[in-house]
Formats: structure tokens, C-alpha cells, sequence
């Protein structure tokens, strides 16, 4: 498992080349590793360890085991509230006196493994399109110019190459970067659709999972209701049907141990908040970016905040003369090129822009 755990670290490396933002990358990279790391953790703890020991007289346990496991155990809801130890035995588990539809199954355990792998491929797949759209032209158009200490001659080789390449492709980089909207986009809609997935799975309980988490302590202690005992309980019930010596059905009632939801319990409601800070992340970046996108008078500040050795004339001067693509190919190259390298520049290019525009002019 280690070695398992060990290759995820590949994804969570520092990129010297970066085409997207610190937010995108915690959605696709950071939550993509958290949750695969979770359901390697619940995978190796279901089969390392026994994931349920039932306790019942005259049959064997590996044979209850097993088949409690599979056909999911039950709790009744109404004995959460009542005293342990002298009401109930554990908190969930009372007689249900025959009344079938009293009765809370659990059968969710059984697939978070599997649903938490999903969840994992789920996150990493905007970055996966996005490397696909992208085709690696920011590493190319940097040429290498992200570390300053090359010769002299060879960075203006470079920056003459890069803005030929910017003059005779100008507006034209309006997909690059809608497409890249459209990924982060994905990002906040992956992350809703996820968060009412998980509340169908466990029946309703996730949007109120943290919270609950959290009153817990404000509560008297009489009324206390431990909310990851009530979604991932502990101790639970299971009932088995067998033939007896003259054919008759027997009843036996089991009650099950779930060392597994102590793992289970820990993790959503680490990814619950988790969730919770990514949406608020993720609702602010859809906001920022309809600012860019819907008031261009927004674009010269933030290029000259992305390099502030270049003066604020360059930046309103060049942004008055490239569309939102030309724009954000610029935007982008700030936070990978040598500040001063990117300095010089942008200046020569607002120069060639400047004079390419006058001889445009009859």
C-alpha cells in the first residue's frame, strides 16, 4: 500500500510550467489523490482487517459473517434517543417488534470503496481534457525562458520567436482560453453533482453531516446524538432465516460489530469540509472570471499585478489591442517566464503592436 500511496505523489509535485490555477489544481490534483487515497485506505482496511463480527449462539460465525455482510445490516432509528445501558444495549439497536418498516438499513459500506475511486476519477477528468485541449503551448511558447540566467543572444532568439509567433496569431487564442473556462466550469458543476450523489447515497444525510459534526458539542449531553454513529453506525442488528431439524423456519438475531465505519466515519467528514472549502473556492474563481471576461477594463490591472515591474501604460496599452485569448496567452506567461525577461518583453511588444497599427492606418 505504500508503494501504492507513494506514486500518487507524482500528482502533488511543483510544476515549473503552469497553464492553469492554484484552484483548479486543488480540485483535479489535491481532491483527486485525497479521495483515491481514502478508498485505497478503506480498501486495505475491508481486507486486511474483518470489516463485521456478528455475536450469535448455535451457528457458525464466519457463515453470519458473511452473510450479514452481504445482504447489509439494519438499525432502528428511534433508539438513538434512548438511554444506553439501561434502555438499549447500544445506540440503534432495540427490538423492532416485528415492524419491518421501522427499521434503517445500511448497505451503503459495502460500495465506498468503489464510489470514492469514482469520485477520484471524476475530479482528475477536467484536467485530463484540459492537457488534451492544451497541447503544451505554454511550454513551448516559454522556451525555457522561466529561468533568467541564460546568454543574452539566446533569450532574444527566444523572445523574437515568441513574438513573431503572438503577431501572426493574434485573436485568434479565444477557444484557448474558453476552453479553459469550460474546464473549470466543469470543476464547480463535478463537485455539486458529487456533493447530491453522495446525500442520495447516504440517504439524505451528507448536506447536514458537518454541521451536525459541529453542534455536537453545543448540545446538552442528554440530547446528544453522535451524527457519525446515527450515518455510520458501529453496532447494528441483522436477523438470519434458517431451517430447523423438522423443517420449521428459525429466527436468529445477531447483533454486528462495523469496525470499518470508524474509518468510514473519519473520512467524509474530512471530505464534507473539504467540499465545503472547494465550492466556496470554486464559486469565487467563476465569479473573478466573469469579471475578466464580461469587463475588459479589469485586464490591465490584473497584468500589471501578475508583474509589477512593468509599468500600468504597457498593460493598458496592450490590452486595448488584443482580444480575451491574445490576453490571457499574455496573463498566463507572466507566471512562467523571468519576471525581468517578461518585462522587456511585453514593452517590445507593445512597441510592434504600436507600430504595426500605424502602418496598418492609410
Amino acid at each position: 500500500m505504500y508503494k501504492l500511496l507513494g506514486g500518487l505523489s507524482q500528482y502533488l509535485k511543483y510544476q515549473e510550467i503552469t497553464t492553469d490555477s492554484m484552484v483548479f489544481r486543488m480540485h483535479n490534483h489535491f481532491t483527486a489523490v485525497l479521495l483515491f487515497t481514502c478508498s485505497v485506505i478503506i480498501t486495505a482496511t475491508q481486507y486486511v482487517g474483518n470489516p463485521i463480527m456478528c455475536i450469535v449462539q448455535g451457528l457458525p460465525t464466519h457463515v453470519i459473517n458473511t452473510y450479514c455482510w452481504i445482504s447489509s445490516t439494519f438499525t432502528m432509528p428511534d433508539a438513538f434517543n434512548r438511554q444506553v445501558g439501561s434502555e438499549v444495549a447500544h445506540p440503534g439497536v432495540a427490538n423492532d417488534f416485528a415492524d419491518i418498516d421501522a427499521r434503517k438499513y445500511y448497505t451503503y459500506y459495502q460500495w465506498v470503496c468503489f464510489v470514492l475511486f469514482f469520485q477520484a476519477v471524476m475530479c482528475y477528468v477536467p484536467q485530463w481534457l484540459w492537457n488534451v485541449w492544451e497541447g503544451g503551448l505554454i511550454n513551448a511558447l516559454v522556451m525555457g525562458m522561466n529561468h533568467g540566467l541564460d546568454e543574452e543572444e539566446s533569450i532574444s532568439k527566444k523572445k523574437g520567436i515568441l513574438m513573431d509567433y503572438l503577431l501572426s496569431h493574434i485573436r485568434s487564442h479565444n477557444m484557448y482560453a474558453y476552453r479553459y473556462f469550460a474546464c473549470e466550469v466543469l470543476c464547480i458543476i463535478n463537485i455539486f453533482t458529487q456533493m447530491y450523489v453522495m446525500n442520495k447515497f447516504f440517504d439524505g444525510e451528507f448536506f447536514s453531516y458537518g454541521w451536525r459534526v459541529l453542534h455536537l458539542s453545543d448540545a446538552p449531553q442528554e440530547e446528544r446524538v453522535d451524527p457519525m454513529v446515527y450515518v455510520f453506525p458501529r453496532v447494528t442488528k441483522c436477523i438470519f432465516h434458517k431451517y430447523g431439524p423438522s423443517g420449521t423456519i428459525q429466527k436468529h438475531d445477531s447483533l454486528c460489530v462495523l469496525p470499518l465505519n470508524i474509518v468510514n466515519e473519519k473520512t467524509y467528514i474530512f471530505i464534507w469540509f473539504w467540499f465545503m472549502i472547494l465550492s466556496v473556492l470554486l464559486i469565487g474563481l467563476m465569479i473573478y472570471r466573469a469579471i475578466i471576461i464580461f469587463a475588459p477594463i479589469v485586464r490591465p490591472r490584473l497584468l500589471h499585478l501578475s508583474s509589477r515591474l512593468l509599468p500600468i501604460e504597457t498593460c493598458e496599452s496592450i490590452s486595448r489591442k488584443v482580444e480575451l485569448g491574445d490576453w490571457w496567452i499574455l496573463y498566463v506567461l507572466s507566471s512562467n517566464m523571468d519576471s525581468l525577461v517578461y518585462r522587456d518583453f511585453l514593452q517590445e511588444l507593445s512597441k510592434k503592436m504600436g507600430d504595426k497599427t500605424s502602418q496598418s492606418v492609410p
